[in-house]
């Protein structure tokens, strides 16, 4: 008797199928992160990654934030370090 049908009130905002919603973090670093991953995963203990900032599409900064998060979500310990012409990554170990 008191119910209100879901169809006869008016929604705010507008709808779309779950499927087409833009992934968020997942399309920015998702590629130079996942490839220095697999790098580190094949890296020697006495070894470090030397990425050439120049071929990064985003900011060094902005990479080793997205590095960092991937890594802490994946409970992985590596490093970093930069000078003007590439960034530095390693695995550290325990």
């Amino acid at each position: 008797m008191g119910r209100i049908q879901a169809n006869t009130v008016p929604m705010h905002f507008k709808t779309m199928v779950q499927s087409d919603v833009p992934k968020g973090r997942e399309g920015k670093h998702k590629l130079i992160v996942s490839t220095i991953l697999k790098d580190l995963d094949k890296l020697g203990a006495d070894s470090a990654l030397k990425v050439p900032l120049a071929e990064l599409v985003q900011s060094k900064e902005k990479v080793r934030s997205a590095l960092n998060r991937a890594t802490r979500k994946a409970g992985r310990r590596v490093a970093t370090a930069s000078d003007a012409s590439f960034l530095y990554v390693w695995n550290v170990s325990e």
